[in-house]
């Protein structure tokens, strides 16, 4: 039986684009009959190991958070002692392609690179070089759209090498909602709803939505946490709409369908090129609600039509 393990930073019930992705393309090849390891970091110092449906997640011990890098020698370890037939790494996590090029280069490695490096400049530049190393040595370089390929600085050095596999969106889970949990999200907030779903993180513009809610007649759904909630709370209770503007946390994913269809839309207002796809919009149009987004240049700007299927 062929053996895939995964690596990254995070995984559910973490939420975000990537670890949704992760949670989904796992699950899927153990259903296909593969051995899957996911192999993330915890939330504290100690390590450990769960069988969450038909796939192994190992939570290696977390020392601490570097520029929001999780650091974990454990992690360094079970990639040493793990001998998978493949290893598919999500780009970017830093600490893992180090590892890999220290201890797993004598396996195929797949790379999924979900985004460009923006924020982190002085890091960026002493890791660059290990960057470089890492993604070449990769069997296969995979880029979730044409124009994320074609436009990164990074992903057009590699030619041929990178390839474009979008990101997968479970159709079916989004467009059938438990017509209860609908019931109780559509009576407990008043319509029309605008929902925001995401990490909270600076390149995500949750602040531009929240000023714009101001000379919007309408309620904000928040889902999601991050480094920016508490700035970003105080920027709403200070909104003249801080009455219609309500942050609801991480949910849990028998919620995420039910909300998205009790939504009118969906606003990604994204202000950089870290966000790369913007999944979430396939999810809320998977539950029939349209949505609007930011012209990043990116996968997030082409996931629908303007003015035909969205903003």
């Amino acid at each position: 039986m062929m053996h895939v393990l995964h690596v990254y930073k995070d995984y559910p019930p973490v939420l975000g684009g990537v670890e949704q992705h992760l949670e989904l393309v796992a699950g899927a090849l153990a259903q296909r009959g593969l051995r899957v390891t996911v192999l993330v970091t915890g939330a504290g110092l100690k390590t450990t190991v769960t069988r969450e449906g038909d796939v192994e997640v190992i939570r290696a011990g977390r020392l601490g958070t570097l520029a929001s890098t999780p650091i974990s020698p454990a992690l360094v370890r079970h990639l040493l002692h793990l001998d998978p037939d493949l290893t598919h790494l999500h780009f970017p996590y830093p600490p893992a392609e180090v590892a890999q090029l220290l201890v797993g280069r004598r396996r195929p490695a797949v790379v999924y690179y979900h985004s460009d490096v923006v924020r982190q400049r002085f890091l960026g530049l002493l890791y660059r070089p290990l960057m470089w190393r890492f993604l070449r040595r990769a069997d296969r370089v995979l880029a979730s759209s044409e124009v994320y390929r074609t436009s990164s600085p990074v992903l057009r050095r590699l030619g041929d090498r990178c390839q474009v596999l979008p990101l997968p969106v479970d159709v079916e889970r989004f467009a059938h909602p438990e017509p209860a949990r609908l019931a109780a999200w559509t009576r407990r907030y008043p319509g029309p709803r605008v929902l925001f779903v995401g990490r909270l993180r600076y390149y995500k513009g949750l602040d531009h939505l929240i000023d714009a809610m101001a000379e919007v007649e309408a309620t904000l759904l928040v889902v999601g946490r991050g480094p920016l909630e508490g700035r970003w709370r105080a920027r709403a209770a200070a909104s003249p709409a801080a009455g219609r503007i309500h942050f609801l946390g991480d949910l849990d994913a028998g919620e995420l369908p039910a909300i998205y269809a009790a939504a009118d839309l969906l606003a990604l207002p994204s202000t950089r090129r870290s966000e790369a796809f913007g999944v979430v919009q396939l999810e809320a149009m998977a539950a029939g609600t349209p949505v609007i987004t930011t012209e990043l240049g990116t996968g997030s700007s082409v996931l629908h039509r303007d003015g035909a299927t969205g903003l």
